[in-house]
């Protein structure tokens, strides 16, 4: 189908009126449903919001919870629920900063950088699958316009 098709599309279907099925936030969260659905199939025993916080520690070393929320967006409140559940397993650990005594750092325990290590490649069949319906062009084109939204 051509853009002008696609653009006569869209305006046909505006002009019958408002389709939740059409609006960009119902698409928006099945393709999120599809992604969770997936990435529970791999990984059954972490939340992607907990996975987010090990990869990005592994990514990037010890850092302040805070900053850990804004690198992975999460508001304080949700980081500090991921931190607490994750400290549980053994897989993080928190520790007070030598200069500014509130300030907690996370970082990795030894427990969570072999569990992420074994995950990153199970994240990685994880994206695949979600992006498997698309072509690497259309993969590329996807990418670039949903971080253009975020």
């Amino acid at each position: 189908m051509s853009g002008q098709e696609n653009l006569k599309l869209v305006e046909t279907d505006a002009d019958e009126g408002y389709h939740l099925q059409d609006q960009v936030g119902f698409i928006l969260r099945r393709a999120q449903q599809r992604h969770v659905a997936i990435f529970s199939s791999y990984i059954s025993d972490l939340t992607p919001p907990q996975f987010a916080a090990l990869a990005k520690l592994h990514d990037i070393g010890q850092v302040s919870q805070n900053q850990l929320g804004a690198l992975i967006a999460m508001d304080a409140a949700t980081v500090k629920g991921v931190i607490d559940r994750l400290k549980a397993r053994g897989l993080v650990e928190l520790s007070r900063h030598e200069g500014d005594k509130r300030r907690l750092l996370v970082s990795l325990t030894e427990e969570g950088n072999r569990t992420v290590e074994r995950l990153i490649p199970l994240a990685e069949r994880i994206t695949e699958e979600t992006l498997s319906p698309l072509s690497p062009k259309e993969i590329a084109t996807f990418l670039k316009l949903l971080t253009k939204l975020a």
